[in-house]
C-alpha cells in the first residue's frame, strides 16, 4: 500500500465545493456526520419568520432528531443563533422526538467553542468540524466532533427521593414483574454482591453499599419488566442485542440508556448478554 499526502481544501473560498455542494453531500449520506445511520427527513425546511434550516436528520429507530446548520469558514454569532432559533421552533412544532441542534463549519475556533460550551448542558448541543481533503484527483469529507451533547440533568436520580416499596410496584406492575427485577439482581449480584434493589415511586433503581448507583433501572408493568441500561449509543451493540433476539424498544437519548423489553424466558434465555450489558454499563 502506498503512501498518499493529502491537501485540505479551502471550501468557502472555492468556486466548486461550496455551501450547496456541501449540503447535498450531507443530504446523500448522513453517515458523514459521524453521528450514526441517519435518514434524511428534510432539507433547506422552511422554518416560521426565521429563515431555512439546511437539513433536518433522523434516526430511524428511536425518536430523535438533528437540526443540522452548516457554514463555510469559520463560526460566527448569526451561525449559533441561527442553530438555536431553528432547533427551539422545531422542539416546539414536534415536542414527542428529542431534539439535538448540529453546528457544522470549517473551523470552529477556540474561542467559538468556549461560547458554545456555555449553552451544553441546557441546549443539546453539538459542533463538527467538517473538512474536505483532496488526494489525487479524488476529494473527501472528514468530519470531526469537537462538542459532542452534555447528558443532561437525569430527572430520575433527583426523583429518587420518593421512596416506596416492594408492595407499591407489585400493585403498580405485577408481583410476577417485580420478581423479574429479583432475576436481574442476581445477575449483578454474580459481579458485584454488594447491590441492593431500591424502590423509588417512579422506578426500582440500586444501591451499592448504601449508596444510589443507578447505572440500571427496572419499570415493572403488568405483563413484562423495562430494564433500562445506561450505555453510550453504538450501532455494533445494538446489532448485538438485536441478533440475540431481545426486544430493545428504543435509545433514551436524554438519560443515555437502552431500553429493553424482558420477560422470564427471555432473562433464562439471554443470562450472558444481559449480564454483559450491566458489566459494561456498571463499568462506564
Amino acid at each position: 500500500m502506498d503512501y498518499v499526502k493529502f491537501r485540505r481544501i479551502s471550501m468557502k473560498n472555492h468556486a466548486e465545493f461550496n455551501e450547496k455542494w456541501v449540503q447535498e453531500r450531507i443530504a446523500d449520506d448522513p453517515s458523514i456526520l459521524g453521528l450514526g445511520d441517519l435518514i434524511l427527513k428534510d432539507k433547506e425546511r422552511i422554518q416560521p419568520r426565521a429563515g431555512r434550516l439546511d437539513l433536518l436528520l433522523q434516526d430511524p429507530d428511536s425518536s430523535r432528531r438533528f437540526e443540522v446548520e452548516i457554514q463555510l469558514g469559520k463560526t460566527d454569532e448569526g451561525h449559533i443563533i441561527r442553530t438555536i432559533e431553528y432547533w427551539d421552533i422545531e422542539r416546539k412544532r414536534y415536542p414527542q422526538y428529542d431534539h439535538t441542534a448540529v453546528i457544522v463549519a470549517e473551523d470552529i475556533t477556540s474561542r467559538f467553542l468556549n461560547v458554545i460550551s456555555l449553552f451544553n448542558g441546557f441546549i443539546p448541543l453539538m459542533a463538527i468540524q467538517l473538512n474536505a481533503i483532496q488526494v489525487s484527483d479524488q476529494v473527501s469529507l472528514v468530519s470531526t466532533t469537537v462538542l459532542d451533547q452534555m447528558t443532561l440533568g437525569l430527572v430520575d436520580e433527583e426523583e429518587e427521593q420518593e421512596k416506596t416499596d416492594r408492595s407499591y410496584w407489585e400493585k403498580r406492575g405485577s408481583k410476577a414483574t417485580v420478581g423479574l427485577a429479583d432475576d436481574m439482581l442476581e445477575i449483578i449480584k454474580e459481579f458485584n454482591p454488594a447491590f441492593e434493589l431500591n424502590y423509588n415511586k417512579f422506578y426500582i433503581g440500586l444501591t451499592h453499599n448504601g449508596q444510589s448507583n443507578n447505572f440500571a433501572i427496572f419499570r415493572p408493568k403488568k405483563s413484562f419488566l423495562r430494564l433500562e441500561v445506561r450505555l453510550k449509543k453504538s450501532d455494533e451493540l445494538e446489532e448485538k442485542i438485536t441478533e440475540t433476539g431481545l426486544d430493545l424498544m428504543d435509545y433514551d437519548s436524554r438519560n443515555g440508556r437502552y431500553r429493553i423489553r424482558l420477560t422470564k424466558n427471555d432473562i433464562k434465555k439471554h443470562n450472558e448478554i444481559l449480564k454483559e450489558l450491566l458489566v459494561k454499563s456498571s463499568e462506564g
